[in-house]
Protein backbone atom coordinates (compact mmCIF):
# COMPACT_ATOMS: atom_id res chain seq x y z
CA UNK A 1 0.00 0.00 0.00
CA UNK A 2 1.32 3.42 -0.99
CA UNK A 3 0.41 6.55 0.97
CA UNK A 4 0.62 10.08 -0.41
CA UNK A 5 0.52 13.03 1.97
CA UNK A 6 0.30 16.47 0.41
CA UNK A 7 0.11 19.94 1.91
CA UNK A 8 -1.41 22.73 -0.14
CA UNK A 9 -0.51 26.25 0.94
CA UNK A 10 -3.13 28.37 -0.82
CA UNK A 11 -2.62 31.99 -1.84
CA UNK A 12 -4.68 34.46 0.21
CA UNK A 13 -8.33 34.67 -0.73
CA UNK A 14 -8.46 31.41 -2.70
CA UNK A 15 -9.10 28.82 0.00
CA UNK A 16 -12.82 28.46 -0.68
CA UNK A 17 -12.11 27.85 -4.38
CA UNK A 18 -9.63 25.11 -3.48
CA UNK A 19 -12.06 23.54 -1.00
CA UNK A 20 -14.77 23.49 -3.67
CA UNK A 21 -12.43 21.95 -6.26
CA UNK A 22 -11.29 19.24 -3.83
CA UNK A 23 -14.95 18.53 -3.08
CA UNK A 24 -15.49 17.83 -6.78
CA UNK A 25 -12.34 15.73 -7.01
CA UNK A 26 -13.12 13.18 -4.29
CA UNK A 27 -16.20 11.57 -5.89
CA UNK A 28 -14.42 11.32 -9.25
CA UNK A 29 -11.52 9.49 -7.62
CA UNK A 30 -13.96 7.14 -5.86
CA UNK A 31 -15.86 6.44 -9.08
CA UNK A 32 -13.00 6.10 -11.57
CA UNK A 33 -9.97 4.90 -9.60
CA UNK A 34 -10.34 1.43 -8.09
CA UNK A 35 -6.64 1.49 -7.15
CA UNK A 36 -7.22 4.39 -4.75
CA UNK A 37 -8.50 2.97 -1.48
CA UNK A 38 -8.71 6.28 0.43
CA UNK A 39 -8.81 9.92 -0.67
CA UNK A 40 -9.25 12.56 2.03
CA UNK A 41 -8.78 16.31 1.97
CA UNK A 42 -8.80 18.35 5.18
CA UNK A 43 -8.59 22.08 5.89
CA UNK A 44 -6.54 23.35 8.81
CA UNK A 45 -8.48 24.65 11.79
CA UNK A 46 -5.58 26.97 12.62
CA UNK A 47 -4.50 28.25 9.21
CA UNK A 48 -7.37 28.86 6.78
CA UNK A 49 -5.11 28.66 3.72
CA UNK A 50 -3.62 25.23 4.52
CA UNK A 51 -5.00 21.91 3.27
CA UNK A 52 -3.81 18.37 3.96
CA UNK A 53 -4.50 15.55 1.52
CA UNK A 54 -4.14 11.95 2.65
CA UNK A 55 -4.40 9.30 -0.05
CA UNK A 56 -3.86 5.52 -0.13
CA UNK A 57 -3.21 3.51 -3.28
CA UNK A 58 -2.90 -0.23 -3.81
CA UNK A 59 0.52 0.25 -5.41
CA UNK A 60 2.82 2.75 -7.10
CA UNK A 61 1.18 2.09 -10.45
CA UNK A 62 -2.21 3.17 -9.10
CA UNK A 63 -0.68 6.39 -7.78
CA UNK A 64 0.96 7.05 -11.15
CA UNK A 65 -2.34 6.35 -12.92
CA UNK A 66 -4.10 8.81 -10.59
CA UNK A 67 -1.85 11.61 -11.79
CA UNK A 68 -2.73 10.84 -15.42
CA UNK A 69 -6.53 10.89 -15.05
CA UNK A 70 -8.51 13.62 -16.79
CA UNK A 71 -10.03 14.77 -13.48
CA UNK A 72 -6.58 15.14 -11.87
CA UNK A 73 -5.28 17.07 -14.86
CA UNK A 74 -8.34 19.33 -15.02
CA UNK A 75 -9.09 19.94 -11.34
CA UNK A 76 -5.76 19.61 -9.54
CA UNK A 77 -3.26 20.70 -12.17
CA UNK A 78 -5.63 23.07 -13.98
CA UNK A 79 -7.55 24.71 -11.13
CA UNK A 80 -5.90 24.06 -7.78
CA UNK A 81 -2.16 24.27 -8.48
CA UNK A 82 -2.37 27.79 -9.97
CA UNK A 83 -3.92 28.94 -6.65
CA UNK A 84 -1.11 27.54 -4.50
CA UNK A 85 1.80 29.42 -3.01
CA UNK A 86 3.44 26.08 -2.22
CA UNK A 87 2.75 22.37 -2.64
CA UNK A 88 4.52 19.73 -0.56
CA UNK A 89 4.22 16.01 -1.30
CA UNK A 90 5.62 12.92 0.43
CA UNK A 91 5.10 9.28 -0.50
CA UNK A 92 5.20 6.48 2.06
CA UNK A 93 4.80 2.73 2.15
CA UNK A 94 2.16 1.66 4.65
CA UNK A 95 3.69 -0.40 7.46
CA UNK A 96 0.64 -0.97 9.67
CA UNK A 97 -2.96 -0.39 8.82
Amino acid sequence: MIVLVAKYHVTAGNSDKVAEALGRMAPLVAKHEPGCTLYQASRSTETDDLFLLYEQYENAEALAAHRETPHFQEIIEGEVVPLLAKREREVYELVVG
